[in-house]
């Protein structure tokens, strides 16, 4: 364990995926104002998203267990539940924040339950699934495979965070319950195995600092980094392309 009862490997892992979603995102973006045509809807791309929201969420699952491991050396019952669910609140409003901005901005396709939204429902739900430890594998992939079967089905607008939505429905970012909680629930199974007793298992490699720190600055301020990379964004192309901020939306 390092400074501050933190896993460096945890941290560079979602530093890692917040660098993958900033290089996805300047992508999308770029295509999304027409300054450059990329397909990011198909192919190696969107497969670099999924890639991209699975180590997310596995991170996610696996920062859950650790963190319900050492709450619950002195809490209990209600108590530990209350501790996921305020946590879960807070980023399920950061996610709101998200889809106010988006709806202000974009109007169409703006963000009704993204990633943020998804993570925020995922730790207010944790509580109820972690008493199953290591079978919560076998759960997230039955949740994948419902998820699977939902995505080909339409229905009212209501159903969007379990995976179902109208036809002519679309968002920039749609991070449903099925099947992307299924892959916080195998995050949290892994995280039993690899941390039992909320100890690492097993030994990690020498790693230059030059790729260690930044890395893992980047994951412990991964929410803040998701919150203003955007914006970072689209100013540094508004600055590139001599375009109006207005000109872009």
């Amino acid at each position: 364990m390092d400074g501050g009862g933190r896993f460096l490997e945890i941290d560079m892992a979602r530093g890692l995926a917040i660098v993958m979603m900033v290089t996805f995102h300047t992508l999308y973006d770029l295509n999304f104002f027409h300054i450059v045509s990329i397909n990011v809807y198909y192919g190696f791309w969107r497969y670099f998203a999924f890639t991209t929201a699975t180590l997310f969420l596995l991170v996610v699952g696996i920062s859950l267990s650790i963190s319900h491991g050492r709450a619950a050396r002195s809490l209990s019952g209600f108590i530990l539940a209350k501790k996921f669910l305020l946590r879960g609140v807070g980023i399920f409003c950061c996610g709101l924040l998200v889809t106010l901005v988006t709806a202000l901005f974009l109007r169409e396709g703006y963000v009704c339950f993204g990633i943020l939204h998804l993570i925020g429902v995922s730790v207010m739900l944790s509580p109820f699934f972690f008493r199953f430890k290591k079978w919560n594998a076998v759960i997230g992939l039955v949740i994948i495979v419902i998820g699977w079967f939902l995505s080909i089905h339409t229905g009212p607008v209501w159903l969007l965070p379990f995976g179902i939505h109208p036809a002519t429905f679309w968002s920039v970012d749609y991070t449903p319950l099925f099947p992307w909680f299924g892959v916080v629930l195998i995050g949290i199974s892994v995280g039993e195995f690899l941390y039992p007793e909320c100890e690492r298992s097993f030994s990690l490699p020498a790693m230059p600092a030059m790729i260690r720190a930044p890395l893992a600055f980047m994951g412990q301020h991964s929410l803040i980094l998701y919150l203003i990379h955007q914006p970072v964004i689209i100013l540094l192309l508004v600055a590139l392309t001599g375009k109006t901020l207005m000109g872009f939306f």
